[in-house]
């Protein structure tokens, strides 16, 4: 079972890294993004960041890369675990800054 945790819009300035959300409640969490508004000649990078340590330094966990029109727009980044710290972020490059539906599921 699965609720959402945070969930929101973000209209994309481009070349600016948005940060989506940030959770620090211990869970497992998958994002989801809607790219239905990407065109031809626009790329998307969709970035997880964690920490090893509740006081380490914030590290890159993955990056995704979506490119011009997509027949599924509905994007879901792998599940990840957490005891304290997910930062979820878009970055949207060329083209028009779009708009992204998105959420951050906490999964049960």
């Amino acid at each position: 079972m699965a609720s959402v945790s945070n969930s929101g819009s973000q209209t994309a300035t481009l070349a600016t890294e948005h940060v989506l959300a940030t959770v620090i409640t211990a869970g497992q969490y998958q994002c989801v993004v809607d790219v239905a508004n990407l065109v031809l000649g626009e790329t998307l990078t969709l970035k997880i960041y964690g920490k090893a340590r509740t006081g380490d330094t914030e590290r890159l966990i993955k990056e995704y890369g979506v490119t011009n029109a997509q027949d599924e727009a509905l994007i879901q980044l792998d599940p990840i675990v957490s005891p304290h710290h997910l930062k979820f972020t878009l970055e949207q490059n060329g083209g028009t800054g779009r708009a992204f539906p998105w959420a951050v599921y906490a999964i049960d």
